[in-house]
């Protein structure tokens, strides 16, 4: 698909890029110039891969406009193109995420709550960046509590339970401060359920979840709300002998006010029965926690002081909070943050993804397709690029639309410094050179890092890519040649295309994930000693990892 904007995109990046520049005092940053357009143009989005390129460019422009002609230069062009954009406050820029409200001179102590029912992916990232960036810099604690109490509809994977710690230290920078396994912890759970039976603000509910709905939505009592503490306590007795009552027949309910405006919240579902075993625990408990319940009883036992997440999750505040006040606790403070929509990874659960692996659609949790934090630890994505990823976006609760290049120009910045040059010729085409050139030498590995030069020795000729053949180009490093490789000088001569090449080299291949599809192209590679996952920048093409078969893109 090919994509050029129209006169009116082209001022809108214009102006937006400058605005950026301004309000940033000359350091403006492509990221939040292409969030702004994405979220704020829907018809644009499908365009993304196009738009960013374009919004770097021109916020590399203004930068350099301000450094050379200051500020106010910017403000005049802005006051006769665009006033509009200057009805917003000029903002200070902020490094860093917002202060932590309320942390009364104690150390917080956050957590992070992942289900075990599969690895780490993208969209976990955010939980932990945020949360470990708040506890690193602030000297808090962060907790890797596995929320794994539910085995019917998202039964825990074993494998999880090494690979998750194993990501969060390679994401955070540093290991959790403590791993919390809700499983292993039942006894917990079960007391304070019992405690909630014992102080008259739980019950157990015998009706159907068709009866209790009518009830839940006219508003009215159930019958078993009435019932006496020693009631509830058979009840419950009941609830764990598996003579009795079996999966479906009763259910703990946290009593509120079945009048209460949201009816999510009344008389919510604390615990439930279970009889599919537990991978960790086997057949030890019938009777599981929902995980409202479970995660609020938690909260309170490890001392977290602040939770951070998703507005989607708005409910399970209201319904922790009155337990909590049922308790005489006091509830953590409370932030939340809106959605965040990468259009390149489209929907994906973990559950999807287990299913497709299961199914061959995918090679497994580390497909480069998948938006697994192993599949873009893989792909040579960086942690310090996540973490600057989801420090930039902050803690809005605006939902946003993001393009991957965002991640992929935090990254750029990560792995640019590190990544030797090397040349890979796609559709490899023979040039066989006719003239004075210097046939062995050196070429640098990279302008800036201190590197070894790479060394080439030309027998007869190259090879180029077979798009660049039957024209003059000039060999990069080495010499301008005609149609038909006659060397026509040393020194570039003319403004002649800038071409790479390749002199013996070996046959390899890369590989390019793209969307849902897996894309390989045959090439030769310039030879070198660069080990299984060396990041590599290929001349005229992106970042690629090296990997035992041949190279995986990074991104371009």
């Amino acid at each position: 698909m090919e994509w050029e904007p129209d006169q009116a995109t082209s001022d809108l990046i214009r102006h937006l890029a400058l605005q950026n520049s301004l309000q940033y005092s000359g350091e403006g940053q492509a990221g939040s110039v292409i969030s702004r357009i994405m979220g704020n143009r829907a018809d644009l989005r499908q365009f993304g891969k196009f738009i960013a390129p374009l919004v770097a460019k021109a916020v590399a422009k203004a930068n350099a406009f301000a450094a050379s002609d200051g500020l106010d230069a910017i403000t005049e062009i802005l006051e006769r193109e665009a006033p509009e954009l200057l009805e917003r406050k000029v903002q200070t820029r902020r490094e860093g995420l917002p202060e932590l409200p309320n942390l009364n001179s104690k150390k917080p102590v956050l957590r992070f709550a992942p289900n075990p029912n599969g690895p780490l992916s993208f969209g976990h990232s955010r939980g932990l960046v945020i949360n470990g960036q708040y506890a690193k810099d602030l000297d808090g604690e962060l907790i890797l509590r596995f929320d794994d109490t539910d085995t019917t509809v998202k039964p825990p994977m074993m494998e999880a339970y090494d690979s998750i710690p194993i990501q969060q230290e390679w994401l955070c920078g540093f290991p959790a401060h403590r791993i919390v396994i809700a499983s292993e912890r039942m006894e917990h759970y079960h007391e304070y359920a019992k405690k909630m039976l014992d102080g008259g603000f739980g019950y157990v509910c015998t009706c159907s979840a068709e009866a209790f709905k009518v009830h839940r939505v006219a508003m009215t009592e159930c019958p078993c709300r009435d019932n006496s503490v020693d009631e509830n306590l058979e009840r419950w007795s009941k609830m764990n002998d598996p003579e009795e009552y079996q999966p479906g027949d009763a259910v703990l309910r946290v009593k509120t006010d079945m009048t209460l405006k949201n009816p999510a919240l009344r008389d919510w579902p604390a615990a439930r029965i279970q009889t599919n075993p537990h991978p960790r625990v086997g057949n030890r408990w019938r009777v599981w926690p929902l995980l409202d319940f479970q995660s609020a009883v938690e909260d309170y036992l490890q001392g977290v002081t602040h939770i951070i997440r998703g507005k989607d999750l708005m409910d399970s505040t209201r319904k922790q909070t009155l337990l909590y006040a049922h308790f005489g606790w006091e509830y953590p403070e409370t932030i939340y943050w809106g959605r965040v929509k990468v259009h390149e990874f489209g929907a994906f659960s973990t559950s999807q993804m287990k299913r497709d692996i299961a199914e061959g659609k995918f090679s497994g949790w580390e497909d480069p397709r998948l938006p697994t934090l192993t599949a873009l630890s893989r792909r040579g994505i960086q942690p310090e690029a996540l973490r600057a990823f989801w420090v930039e976006l902050g803690l809005t609760q605006k939902d946003i639309a993001v393009p991957l290049s965002t991640l992929y120009s935090h990254n750029t910045k990560a792995i640019d410094i590190k990544a030797p040059r090397l040349a890979f010729v796609r559709n490899a085409f023979p040039v066989v050179l006719s003239g004075e050139f210097p046939r062995n030498g050196t070429i640098e590995s990279h302008s800036d890092a201190d590197m070894p030069p790479r060394k080439y020795s030309v027998d007869e000729g190259v090879w180029i890519e077979e798009e660049d053949s039957r024209k003059p180009i000039r060999l990069k490093d080495l010499c301008d040649i005609d149609a038909d490789g006659n060397v026509e000088s040393i020194d570039r001569s003319d403004k002649r295309p800038v071409v790479h090449w390749v002199a013996g080299g070996t046959p390899s291949k890369l590989t390019i994930a793209s969307g849902q599809d897996l894309e390989t192209v045959e090439g030769i590679l310039e030879d070198n000693t660069h080990p299984v996952g060396t990041i590599l920048q290929l001349e005229r093409i992106g970042y690629a990892i090296v990997e035992e078969d041949g190279l995986l893109m990074v991104h371009d």
